[in-house]
This record gives structure tokens, C-alpha cells and sequence, in this order.
């Protein structure tokens, strides 16, 4: 089925057209402008009000996303930064990038390199893309460093966005049944636990185990509120001091299953970034500092920090690293330092233990949604029982 696509794209010299195709797929619409030799901008399907509508609800960090992959476009079409910069804060999709973006036109124009204009608004562009762009200045390859950067940014995009779908189901699956118990606790059970009083007969074992939960819940909410409000303050206390949030970080590590998730995670966006930085030419060291923030983990992060120290005193990076990222990861850095090929071996790594954390959280959340099931079914089958059978006792009383 064939759907109108409106297009915005830029041609060879710099020219942006407007136009509609009828096309299957947004993919099919991608290659009929690359036949055209056009240069995509932006594709939207031409749903009244749906374009302007989307593009209002995009995220900060989608918004900058899709204005990298925009401006890795023009610059790769010979369009000169000045007009990049005009073209992509005019048609911006996020009011505050869009202010952002004509800031950092105006202090490239007063004579800024572009890193340092970007270094200026951390809001919107962190360390490693103010690094990247410094880099693609120094090499005279700024078109290739805002492809890699569209890249990094679409791809870590794309695993979040994985996550969080994969998630949805029993999330919401867990908050229905968690709703419709508390319905039963606070409604439904006070105003039969009123009649069973009238009757004032011996209630079996479980009936008198919904009465009790019942009464805890809707007689002692108070006590409830204030111990969840004094656990979210003792919490937030505990994690704001480094050593404790240090600790924490540690026993995550140590959870079966969780901890190894998240260790692949954290080398994955490690060794992702550190491999970006050194194919734009940064030296070894301060990629490795810069590196070090998108690790997710502290221990992780102190681990990387002792690699730097060891580094700059001449040693290897791969046993530097040994005894917190996994052992593939180590021997594959240890390969990359050897062969001279270390950028290559790292965005290995990072594709290999992406992909561990994908089928990972698959497996994860198919095992998750049965479980969830039965649980939330005992629940209700346990609720069930027990008023049938205290319905049951009253009927054979009354006979």
C-alpha cells in the first residue's frame, strides 16, 4: 500500500526544494531522492497536521539527533557551515535547539571555532560531540565527523528505544493488576467485611488474611504514606554521598543477571565512544577521559580513570582495564593496541555487547510477562477464594 510522503532535501548546490512522492515505505522515498541526486532533509508522511504536530513533541535529545543528521547532509553536499547552520536552525523542530543553534552561527561568525560555539550551550551538546566536532575542525573532515556523530546518536536512539518498548507491556501489565488489586483492598473487601461482621461467624484462614490486608491498607494509609515518603528521603540522602552511591553502584554489579546487563551496557557505550574519538584523530589519553562519562556504572568510570593514569605512564591500556570489563572486551582492546587497530576493535565491542544487551532484555522480558501473569493471577485467584469462601460459610449457617 502506497502512502504520500512530503519531502524537504537539499540539492547539490546547496538549494533546499520541497516536494510529495507516493511511495511503500519512508526507505523507498530515501532512494528515489538519492536517484535524483538529492540530499533528504527531512520526510514526513503527508497526514494533515501530523508533521507539525510530531515535530512539536520531539525531545530534546531527538531533536538534536535528528539536527546532526541534518547537518552531516548539507556539509556532505559541499553546503558551506554558515549556511548549514542558517538552513537547520530555520527548520529546526525544537524552539529551544533552534535559538541554540542561530547562538552558535553568531559566535562562528564572530570569529569561534564550531567546538567551542557548541561547548557553550552543554544543554544540548555534551563532551564527546564538542571533542568529535573539534576533531572533524583540526582534520578538515567536519562533513564525516557529524555523519559518525548522526550515527552514534540514531544507534543509542534506537537501543533506548528497544528497551523501553520491550518494557511497556509488563509495566503496564503490572500497574492494571497492582490497580485492580487495590480496588478490591480499598473498596470492594471493606464493604464485604461489614457484612461478614453482621454474620459474626469463624471466617476461614484466608478470609481473615484479605480482612487483615484490607484493614492495613485503607486503616493505616498514613503509616504507609509517611514510611514511603521517609524511604525516598533516607534514599536520596544516602545516594547524594559518593561513597554510598559507590557502594550501590558495586552491589549492582553483583546482581545475578541485572549486573551483567548492565557491565555490558556500560563497556558498550564505553568502548563505543572511545572508538569515535580515536577515528577522528583525538590521542589516545584525552579520549579516554572523555570516554569515561558514558560509562554508566562508577565503578566502571574508576576503573577507566585508573586506565588513564596507568596510560600516561606508559602502560598498556587492555590490563589497565582488567578486573571490571569483560573478558572478550579486554582481549579484543588488548588485539586493537597490539595490530594498531584499536578504534576498529573498540566499535567491535560495542557492536558485539549491544547486541548481548538486546538479546539479553528479550529473553528477560519473555520470561518477565508469564511471570508477571501468574503472579498477578494468584493474587486474584487468592482474593477470589477467599471470599467465596466466606460466602460459602455464611450460606451454610443460614441452612
Amino acid at each position: 500500500m502506497s502512502v504520500r510522503f512530503r519531502y524537504r532535501a537539499a540539492t547539490p548546490a546547496g538549494q533546499v526544494v520541497e516536494g510529495v512522492v507516493q511511495a511503500t515505505s519512508r526507505q523507498s522515498v530515501l532512494e528515489e531522492l538519492r536517484r535524483q541526486h538529492l540530499f533528504p532533509v527531512r520526510i514526513d508522511e503527508s497526514t494533515p497536521g501530523r508533521a507539525v504536530r510530531g515535530s512539536r513533541r520531539l525531545s530534546r535529545r531527538a531533536a538534536v539527533t535528528l539536527w546532526t543528521r541534518n547537518a552531516a547532509t548539507l556539509l556532505g553536499a559541499g553546503v558551506p557551515l554558515d549556511r548549514a547552520l542558517m538552513f537547520t536552525a530555520q527548520y529546526a523542530t525544537h524552539q529551544g535547539l533552534a535559538e541554540t543553534v542561530r547562538q552558535v552561527r553568531r559566535a562562528v561568525q564572530g570569529g569561534a571555532s564550531l567546538a567551542d560555539a557548541l561547548a557553550q550551550h552543554p544543554r544540548y551538546f555534551d563532551p564527546l560531540f564538542v571533542a568529535l566536532v573539534s576533531a572533524g575542525e583540526s582534520s578538515g573532515a567536519l562533513d564525516v565527523v557529524f555523519v559518525r556523530l548522526s550515527e552514534h546518536m540514531e544507534e543509542s536512539a534506537e537501543l533506548r528505544s528497544q528497551v523501553l518498548s520491550a518494557l511497556l507491556y509488563p509495566a503496564l501489565l503490572a500497574v492494571v493488576a497492582t490497580v485492580g488489586v487495590l480496588v478490591l483492598l480499598g473498596f470492594v473487601i471493606p464493604r464485604f467485611a461489614t457484612v461478614l461482621a453482621d454474620v459474626g461467624s469463624t471466617l476461614p484462614l484466608s478470609t481473615r488474611l484479605l480482612l487483615g490486608a484490607s484493614a492495613v491498607l485503607t486503616k493505616g494509609w498514613w503509616l504507609w504514606l509517611a514510611l514511603g515518603a521517609a524511604t525516598v528521603y533516607m534514599v536520596r540522602s544516602g545516594l547524594a554521598r559518593p561513597e554510598t552511591r559507590r557502594r550501590w553502584h558495586a552491589a549492582r554489579l553483583a546482581w545475578p543477571w541485572i549486573g551483567d546487563i548492565e557491565l555490558k551496557y556500560s563497556t558498550a557505550r564505553f568502548a563505543r565512544t572511545l572508538g569515535l574519538l580515536l577515528k577522528s584523530g583525538m590521542p589516545a589519553l584525552p579520549a579516554l577521559r572523555i570516554a569515561r562519562a558514558s560509562a554508566t556504572n562508577l565503578v566502571v568510570q574508576e576503573s577507566i580513570d585508573r586506565a588513564a593514569a596507568s596510560l600516561s605512564e606508559g602502560s598498556a591500556l587492555a590490563p589497565s582495564l582488567a578486573g571490571t570489563l569483560p573478558p572478550l572486551a579486554l582481549q579484543m582492546i588488548a588485539v586493537g593496541e597490539e595490530s594498531g587497530r584499536l578504534e576498529e576493535l573498540c566499535i567491535r565491542v560495542a557492536d558485539t555487547y549491544d547486541g548481548e544487551v538486546r538479546r539479553a532484555l528479550r529473553t528477560g522480558v519473555a520470561l518477565l510477562e508469564p511471570a508477571l501473569i501468574l503472579f498477578f493471577g494468584a493474587l486474584v485467584g487468592f482474593v477470589a477464594l477467599a471470599m467465596l469462601q466466606a460466602i460459602y460459610g455464611i450460606n451454610l449457617k443460614a441452612f
